[in-house]
């Protein structure tokens, strides 16, 4: 989900990440080079998280909780934009969520794994946030989530430029509380009460933002 393919423009990670990738491969026995490679390469659920690219995934009720509230929020025969969260896009297709056989989903990722996934996804990078095939029409989704990948006024800006390509209006934004007041300026959205969780502890606290009434979210 970097802006390059080259190793040296990728952002250095925080002592505090770099601690906590480095436990993460001593506790399983993985290599900093090890890619995860799906045994159904079309089976949802079946890629890992890449940290050096940014990838976080959410926790199981994260997930579940933020694709409840897409689904209920597109409505019958929506549509709906992953941004940079394959982790809540895994989590429409499994099926385990109400309703989310009656929308559509695609993600958007940089991390070319997912092309797996087939036509339901689209390469992105956020470096060039308008640059998305002829396929991908503007406004044309119910509801985009969107959970760009660094803490940054930068990304979320570029995101942000994508984000209202996108959508016919509403708006799921997952990033860190600090980015708050930018959130606010560029899409108009106020922080909910729900607070996003990911399966590794990270040192920044997550929340959600939203820019339309949610019963889901903002309890």
């Amino acid at each position: 989900m970097s802006g390059s393919d080259d190793d040296d423009d990728v952002p250095t990670l925080s002592a505090h990440t770099l601690a906590a990738l480095q436990e993460f491969y001593e506790e399983t026995g993985a290599s900093p080079d090890h890619q995860a490679i799906p045994s159904d390469p079309f089976s949802v659920g079946a890629l890992e998280e890449d940290w050096r690219m940014s990838q976080f995934w959410y926790s199981d009720e994260t997930a579940t909780r933020l694709a409840e509230e897409v689904v209920r929020e597109a409505g019958e025969g929506g549509r709906i934009a992953c941004v940079s969260a394959p982790s809540v896009y895994q989590k429409l297709k499994q099926g385990v969520v109400d309703g989310s056989e009656r929308v559509t989903a695609v993600v958007l990722e940089f991390d070319r794994r997912f092309s797996t996934y087939r036509e339901d996804y689209v390469f992105y990078d956020y470096n060039q946030p308008l640059s998305l095939p002829v396929s991908v029409e503007p406004r044309s989704f119910d509801i985009v989530l969107a959970d760009p990948p660094y803490l940054s006024e930068e990304c979320l800006s570029k995101v942000a430029e994508t984000i209202k390509y996108l959508s016919k209006g509403k708006v799921l934004l997952c990033t860190g509380a600090i980015m708050e007041n930018l959130a606010k300026e560029l899409l108009d959205v106020k922080m909910c009460s729900f607070e996003p969780r990911h399966n590794r502890n990270l040192s920044n606290e997550f929340r959600c933002f939203v820019n339309y009434p949610s019963s889901l979210l903002c309890l």
